[in-house]
């Protein structure tokens, strides 16, 4: 029986995945296939598992990064940190399947940012968004010794506790970016889909006129190309990046998982 992987998320209508790896299967003659398995409840992940016995490995996409850790045997030491996964490794070499959840986000961004990142211009971060994707930009930036705080819409609350290790990550709004926060910040990243195609006109409301030829703006977008955010950065000397990098990255960590 082929060795079967896949994504699970909701939607999967502009899924990089799967048109990824069936290349790769393709060009290095692999008897693999790679299926989107687009599922409207964390609860079916139950009904993938069973009704696909040859699966090897899962992508997990929004909004289940965080969802689907209750469902897993174990954790890397990367995901217990941040409390997110996009990566399942299937487990049988004891005879009964073990799941186990990475995050190769972390590599992907910690390996396509770091030559960007300037020890000692580049020391403070604001990650723009709270989801499964902005822990795994926290748990990398840490990694490279770059202190981050979160930014969200609503101020809700002041610090987000991390699941497994309980470490406190701060959060401001918006609301809260004044000069001093920007100039002090001076990488930042944005983790929400804000700017992603068809809204190519939109970007997230920092004050953009505040930035410098010393901050260093990283979309995670990468459709389109360069972004409403990385145009307004360009326009004020920033550097800029988008995801595309990345994405690729943290995709070869995977399959280095799965192999």
């Amino acid at each position: 029986m082929m060795d079967l992987y896949g994504l699970i998320g909701f939607p999967l209508k502009h899924s990089f995945s799967k048109g990824y790896f069936n290349d790769k299967f393709k060009d290095e003659k692999i008897d693999a296939e790679y299926v989107n398995f687009e599922i409207p409840a964390i609860q079916d992940f139950k009904s993938v598992i069973k009704n696909n016995p040859n699966l090897k490995g899962l992508n997990v996409t929004i909004p289940y990064k965080e969802q689907i850790i209750p469902f897993l045997d174990d954790l890397d030491s990367d995901a217990k940190a941040i409390g997110a996964i996009n990566v399942i490794k299937f487990d049988r070499s004891k005879g009964k399947l073990k799941l186990i959840g990475y995050n190769s986000d972390v590599i992907g961004f910690k390996e396509s940012i770091t030559a960007a990142i300037e020890a000692g211009n580049h020391k403070n971060a604001l990650i723009l968004g709270t989801g499964g994707a902005a822990k795994a930009v926290f748990q990398g930036l840490k990694q490279l010794g770059v202190t981050s705080t979160f930014v969200s819409r609503t101020k809700t609350v002041t610090s987000y506790q991390l699941p497994v290790t309980g470490y406190q990550l701060p959060v401001i709004s918006y609301q809260e970016l004044t000069p001093e926060v920007m100039a002090t910040n001076t990488v930042i990243v944005n983790c929400t889909p804000v700017g992603l195609w068809p809204h190519v006109d939109e970007c997230p409301n920092i004050p953009y006129n505040l930035l410098t030829n010393k901050h260093l703006l990283y979309d995670l977008l990468y459709n389109p190309n360069e972004t409403q955010f990385m145009k307004r950065g360009l326009e004020r000397g920033a550097t800029v990046q988008n995801g595309l990098e990345m994405l690729l990255l943290q995709a070869f960590a995977g399959w280095e998982i799965w192999s």
